[in-house]
């Protein structure tokens, strides 16, 4: 397994900059991770190095262009780049673009993973139709102003969800379901109660909210229903 190697990209004239980390034999899928509204932590680069040490070029895509000091400056960049759901799903595309036109990526499946508003970004290009294997949400928003149209996703879905994150409240759980049903796609959806937002991440604890919480048992529940799914789609690889 590599270390990570800077990859420049672009979004128009938006200059980006995603980590690349290689496992140590022929890939069997590249996996883009989005990361959380820091654009980035050691929990994020964990699980790339954790997709990588399983056989996956794992790509750490970039949100704006730069790392936010703290949440409070990360939030008015969020809000930019979120502002048009059409603009979002560019500034995410930009990213599978990057992967892909690697040489050692020609002819291999790709997936794609989020967390918190990474989370939200992969079911807004499994909406998208992008052209992905599947997609999985850890602790994501469910809520859109695109809602799917029906047959227009083609990636299979996992949500992994704190069933006590007022984030994604059971409202909005429900209004997903119905979405995803409408479309036709084929989706899973694990719940953990009393999880709350960000429960993947041991440094919520820090945060010194109610609104998160680290959880052990559904951080290690949650990957290993990834890696579960993973090895379905991409048994043939």
């Amino acid at each position: 397994m590599s270390g990570f190697e800077p990859i420049r990209y672009h979004h128009g004239e938006v200059a980006l900059a995603g980590r690349l980390i290689r496992p140590a034999g022929p890939a069997r899928a590249g996996i883009v991770i989005y990361p959380t509204i820091i654009n980035g932590s050691a929990r994020i680069e964990q699980a790339a190095r954790d997709l990588a040490a399983s056989g996956y070029l794992a790509f750490i895509a970039d949100f704006y262009g730069e790392i936010p000091a703290d949440f409070d400056a990360a939030r008015p960049l969020a809000d930019a780049v979120r502002a048009d759901t059409g603009y979002f799903r560019q500034r995410l595309r930009a990213a599978l673009d990057a992967l892909r036109g690697l040489p050692e990526m020609q002819g291999l499946p790709m997936a794609a993973i989020g967390y918190c508003m990474g989370g939200a970004a992969v079911l807004e290009l499994a909406r998208d139709r992008a052209d992905l294997a599947a997609v999985v949400s850890f602790h994501g928003l469910l809520d859109t102003d695109r809602p799917a149209t029906p047959g227009a996703i083609a990636a299979r879905i996992l949500v992994c969800h704190g069933d006590a994150d007022p984030l994604a409240p059971r409202e909005n759980v429900l209004a997903f379901w119905r979405e995803m049903d409408a479309a036709g796609a084929i989706w899973h959806f694990h719940s953990y109660s009393g999880v709350k937002h960000n429960f993947t991440d041991p440094a919520s604890d820090l945060r010194g909210s109610d609104m998160f919480g680290y959880n052990a048992s559904a951080d290690r529940q949650s990957w290993a229903a990834m890696q579960s799914l993973f090895d379905e789609v991409f048994a043939a690889g």
